[in-house]
C-alpha cells in the first residue's frame, strides 16, 4: 500500500493544478487566453530543450537532418492537445518534393503548430540571427542546421542565401522559408509582399517552390481569443524554377504570392463581415380608423361688411319722376347682373362647406359624402 501511495501522492499533487488551470480556462475566455498562451510557451520551451539535446544525439549517429522532422512532430503531438487546435493537412505528397524550397504563410506565433504538423524528413529552417542566441531555442536550431540570415547587413544575408542553395544541393535536402519576412495576422485572407531572397536561391539552386498555406485563423487565436477549433492547411503542388534567371525573381515571387492568396481564401473561414448600419425606417402612418369621424368644416373667412348706404336728405332727392325711373332702373340692372355671379358662387361653395369667395386658388378641405 505504501508502495502504491509514492507513485499516486505526486501524481495528484501535479495534476491538480493542471485540473484546475482547465476549470479555469472553460469558465472564462480572458482566463482561456492567458492559461493556452502559458501552456503553449511552455511547451515550446520543453521542446526546445529536447530539440538540443535530441540534436547531439543524432549528430552522432549521422542523422542531423531529421532533427527539426522529429522535434516538430514532438511538439504538435503536445501543444495540439494543450490548445486544443487540430489541423487537416491536404497535398501533404508535395512534401516528398526534395530537394525544394518550402515557403509558407506567415500569421503569428501559433505557426508553429503548423509547421509541427507538416514539416519533411531532411529539411532545416531559415531564421533570422536574432533567435540564434535564444536560450535551447537558439542551440536546438544551429545544431539542427537552420540557416540564420542577418536582415539588417545585405550583403552578409545573400552570402547565407548562397551557401543555403549549394548545401541544399549537396544534402538532397529541403529548406523552410516564411517568404513574407514578418508577421501579418489580420482578420481578413491576404498577405504581404513576398521578399525575393527564397526565389533567388531557389533559382540559384535549380530547385522547385512549393507553398504551404495555412488557413486564416483570426477566427481561432488573436489578442485576447485563443479558442479550440480546426484548421486546414493546403501544400500547393511545385512551382518548377528550370530555365529561369535572377532577372526573373521578382515575376516569380507575385506568381507564387497570388497562388497563395487564392489558396487561403478557398479554404479560410470567411470572417464576420461588420454589422452595416441598416436605414431607419419610416414611421407607419396610423391606420384608419374605424369610428365614423365627424365632418370638418372649413374655417369660414370672416364676412365682408360693406357700408350701408344712408338716406339722401329730402332737399337732395330729385322730385324728377324721369331721374327716380332712371335711378330704379339701374338698380334693377345692376341687382340683375350680379345676382347670377353670388348664385354661382354659392353653389359652387356649398359642394364643398361654406367657403367665400375668399377662399378662390386654396386647396379646401371637402366634407365627406
Amino acid at each position: 500500500m505504501s508502495v502504491l501511495a509514492t507513485f499516486v501522492k505526486p501524481l495528484a499533487y501535479v495534476s491538480l493544478p493542471l485540473f484546475a488551470l482547465h476549470t479555469l480556462a472553460g469558465a472564462n475566455p480572458v482566463a482561456r487566453y492567458y492559461v493556452r498562451i502559458g501552456l503553449y510557451l511552455s511547451t515550446l520551451g520543453v521542446c526546445s530543450l529536447w530539440g538540443a539535446l535530441c540534436a547531439v544525439g543524432m549528430s552522432l549517429v549521422g542523422r542531423r537532418l531529421d532533427v527539426f522532422y522529429i522535434v516538430a512532430r514532438s511538439f504538435y503531438y503536445l501543444a495540439s492537445r494543450a490548445v486544443d487546435i487540430r489541423l487537416v493537412v491536404e497535398g501533404e505528397e508535395h512534401l516528398e518534393t526534395r530537394p525544394s524550397v518550402l515557403v509558407g504563410n506567415h500569421q503569428s506565433m501559433l505557426d508553429i503548430l503548423y509547421l509541427g504538423r507538416i514539416f519533411p524528413r531532411r529539411a532545416s529552417i531559415m531564421a533570422k540571427k536574432e533567435l540564434q542566441w535564444v536560450p535551447l531555442l537558439g542551440q536546438f536550431m544551429t545544431l539542427g542546421g537552420a540557416v540564420f540570415v542577418d536582415r539588417g547587413n545585405n550583403a552578409r544575408a545573400v552570402r547565407s542565401l548562397t551557401a543555403a542553395g549549394e548545401i541544399m544541393k549537396e544534402r538532397h535536402s529541403s529548406l523552410w522559408v516564411f517568404p513574407e519576412g514578418t508577421r501579418s495576422m489580420r482578420p481578413h485572407c491576404d498577405m504581404l509582399p513576398l521578399k525575393k531572397g527564397a526565389f533567388h536561391t531557389a533559382i540559384q539552386a535549380g530547385v522547385p517552390i512549393v507553398p504551404v498555406v495555412c488557413e486564416n485563423y483570426w477566427r481561432l487565436y488573436r489578442q485576447g481569443v485563443f479558442d479550440s477549433g480546426t484548421l486546414k492547411v493546403r501544400v500547393l503542388p511545385p512551382v518548377p524554377t528550370t530555365g529561369l534567371t535572377s532577372a526573373d525573381a521578382s515575376d516569380l515571387a507575385v506568381r507564387v504570392h497570388d497562388l497563395m492568396v487564392d489558396a487561403l481564401r478557398e479554404i479560410s473561414v470567411p470572417a464576420p463581415s461588420a454589422p452595416s448600419e441598416k436605414p431607419r425606417p419610416a414611421p407607419a402612418s396610423a391606420p384608419p380608423s374605424q369610428e365614423p369621424q365627424p365632418p370638418v368644416n372649413p374655417i369660414p373667412a370672416p364676412a365682408t361688411v360693406e357700408p350701408t348706404p344712408l338716406p339722401e336728405p329730402e332737399e337732395l332727392r330729385s322730385d324728377s319722376p324721369a331721374e327716380s325711373h332712371a335711378s330704379t332702373g339701374a338698380s334693377s340692372e345692376l341687382s340683375a347682373m350680379s345676382s347670377p355671379v353670388l348664385t354661382s358662387s354659392r353653389v359652387e361653395g356649398s359642394e364643398n362647406g361654406t367657403e367665400t369667395e375668399e377662399d378662390d386658388g386654396m386647396v379646401l378641405v371637402g366634407r365627406p359624402k
